[in-house]
């Protein structure tokens, strides 16, 4: 999209989250010729955005919740420790998204997830070249592929599921020995026995960077960073006109909810009651690790990404159903951090420093991209789940497009914020 659009019209919009999702529009939204305001009460970034894997991965159709699920539940109450837990005590306001979660993991529901979520990310990479060139931010993104491992026999056997799914839609999948493995990656150990290779993914050797760079660049080109406290909305004769926070109103003539996890009650007064949780999950960031790796590897049995990054090795996985203020459960990073020693013998785990955030979760794994159904003058770009570090630039393009009069190059209606 060329600078400028004329469909902007100098018109304001303000974006509500900083993060990869809201810098990404605002970004999107300055080069088209919006004047943009962000607004989050913390740096650009620094929330969730900051502790994933990094991982910008077309091959991410696939959901967390798949058949046979349901299965799992009992160890997800038992074991705070699982890869996939939920706290007793927030169960009495989970229990109805648990089950239509679990409603959502059926074969034929979680081929049609597949689909929308392949129908966004098959753009990654054309979406967020003009970002990532505007904000001269080519050095924090390497195309280097990312190689899932086995230890077993039945582990591998088990994912042929999910890679079924994802040769079904088109991506790339390499199936290489254990000694294949090791060869594009020697730090890995002896049990590894299998590797699938996905050599389109891409990573961020820093996500928390690249979004504030997104962030710094909208400033620089005009924009306003406004770090405040959204508590209401000031509503005129066809829609919300001003955004209230702790540190005064912002004027605004579009607005566009990207909070992430908070993002719910704010949808409610913007006109859409969505189904949306936070998933927390964890990272062990090892400093000085003593060894690299070239790229992504997943430990798939084990439920760990490991990620060579600026500040270190991350160590990232783990899903827990909590509140989104509950306190962290710093033992589920110490899982990550030894299975991270488990799968690489040379590692060096010394001064591991831990990390938890919160994703936003819907109930079908599909984002909330679109208009309100209540207000015009009101997109909504949430709920990305697992993958927002890769949607960040898909959903920037798809509400400029919207905010601007375009057809969207999406078809929206998997996305839609009534869609529930």
């Amino acid at each position: 999209m060329a600078d400028g659009d004329a469909g902007a019209s100098g018109k304001s919009v303000a974006v509500i989250g900083a993060g990869i999702i809201g810098a990404s529009c605002a970004l999107s939204l300055q080069r088209a010729g919006f004047k943009v305001t962000m607004i989050d009460k913390g740096d650009p970034g620094g929330g969730c955005t900051l502790g994933n894997s990094g991982s910008l991965g077309i091959a991410s159709v696939v959901p967390l919740a798949t058949p046979g699920i349901v299965k799992d539940i009992p160890k997800m109450l038992f074991d705070p420790l699982q890869p996939l837990s939920i706290r007793w005590a927030y169960l009495p306001w989970t229990l109805s998204w648990l089950i239509h979660y679990i409603r959502n993991s059926t074969a034929e529901r979680v081929e049609k997830i597949a689909d929308a979520r392949n129908a966004l990310l098959k753009g990654l990479f054309e979406a967020y070249e003009p970002l990532i060139e505007t904000a001269d931010a080519q050095d924090l993104v390497k195309h280097t592929g990312l190689m899932a491992v086995y230890e077993h026999d039945d582990g591998l056997a088990h994912a042929q599921y999910g890679i079924n799914l994802r040769r079904s839609r088109g991506i790339r999948v390499e199936e290489l020995s254990g000694d294949e493995a090791r060869e594009r990656e020697p730090a890995l150990g002896p049990t590894v026995k299998h590797g699938v290779l996905f050599p389109d993914v891409a990573f961020t050797v820093n996500p928390q960077r690249l979004a504030a760079s997104f962030a710094e660049r909208a400033v620089q080109d005009g924009g306003i960073l406004k770090r405040a406290k959204v508590t209401g909305f000031e509503m005129g004769s066809e829609g919300p006109r001003k955004v209230l926070t702790d540190d005064g109103a912002i004027e605004a003539d579009l607005i566009v909810l990207a909070a992430g996890a908070w993002s719910k009650p704010l949808a409610t007064e913007l006109g859409a009651t969505v189904p949306l949780q936070a998933m927390r999950g964890y990272h062990s960031m090892m400093p000085n690790p003593g060894m690299t790796l070239n790229s992504i590897v997943t430990a798939s049995e084990r439920r760990v990404a490991l990620t060579p990054m600026e500040g270190g090795l991350r160590a990232s996985g783990t899903a827990e159903f909590a509140g989104v203020d509950a306190a962290p459960n710093y033992a589920r990073a110490d899982v990550l951090t030894n299975h991270a020693a488990g799968i690489l013998p040379g590692l060096n785990t010394e001064g591991a420093k831990h990390w938890m955030g919160s994703r936003p979760a819907m109930v079908d794994s599909r984002p909330v991209i679109g208009r309100s159904p209540r207000y015009a003058n009101v997109l909504f770009a949430f709920g990305h789940d697992q993958i927002g570090i890769a949607l960040g630039g898909v959903t920037g393009k798809l509400i400029t497009e919207l905010a601007t009069g375009q057809p969207p190059s999406v078809d929206l209606t998997p996305y839609r914020p009534d869609r529930f």
